[in-house]
């Protein structure tokens, strides 16, 4: 009981004011425009808990594992149910797997004096490495799901391939996952977006990849600041 009251203390000391509103204003919006257009119960835990996630995720917080996993598995059955095969795989075998993996990995590097996540950055090298092998893993990914019948084959390629790179930088801390998650939650609107259009009504997962684009930006900057800052390059 003392080790949850105190993993309760850490999540919740530290938070800027702009952050804490940022925070309530993503939930709210994500909860009041989908019970307005009618989304279901499940749409709408999926949006509060992926938003929730992501902002405290940015902020460097454990905590974002626990809403992560609820997140990535209510959000593999609704891309299962359009048919977005790669983000189905995404979330169902790497992303549930990798909340846990995250968690242990963010537990041994927690700077104990603001209670967040110490940030890291990539070195020019290993960033020339990372795009080389995207863009290898997208070509070959989207011929694949393009086999399977899938819904925006290369669409929803470059959304896998680039998450599963940003989900590993994520684990690792590094700054430059902001990098990828901005292009990733561009192509995935983009994807929700055209489901919608074509008479969709997951309306709460649509406005969910709005805020983490919102989001990822803001995290960016945050991320890019501190990581010069404690100047750990790998």
């Amino acid at each position: 009981m003392n080790r949850i009251k105190e993993f309760l203390k850490d999540e919740l000391t530290g938070w800027k004011k702009w952050e804490v509103i940022w925070m309530v204003l993503a939930v709210a919006v994500i909860v009041s425009l989908s019970l307005y257009w009618g989304d279901n119960a499940r749409g709408i835990i999926a949006g509060v808990t992926g938003v929730v996630c992501v902002i405290l995720t940015g902020k460097g917080k454990m905590s974002c594992y626990i809403f992560g996993l609820v997140n990535t598995i209510l959000y593999a059955w609704i891309a299962f149910e359009v048919k977005y095969y790669g983000e189905v795989m995404l979330n169902g075998l790497y992303y549930v797997p990798m909340q846990f993996v995250g968690w242990f990995m963010w537990k041994k590097h927690m700077n104990k004096e603001t209670k967040e996540v110490e940030k890291t950055k990539l070195t020019v090298k290993w960033e020339v490495i990372l795009l080389l092998i995207s863009a290898a893993c997208i070509y070959g990914y989207g011929l694949v799901l393009k086999s399977l019948g899938g819904n925006l084959p290369f669409f929803d390629s470059i959304s896998t391939c680039l998450s599963i790179v940003a989900m590993i930088l994520s684990v690792r801390r590094l700054m430059e996952q902001w990098i990828i998650w901005i292009v990733v939650d561009l192509v995935t609107v983009y994807m929700w977006v055209i489901d919608y259009i074509n008479g969709g009504t997951d309306i709460a997962t649509l406005l969910m990849w709005i805020v983490y684009l919102l989001n990822a930006v803001f995290m960016f900057i945050k991320w890019f600041k501190e990581s010069r800052r404690i100047n750990n390059e790998i």
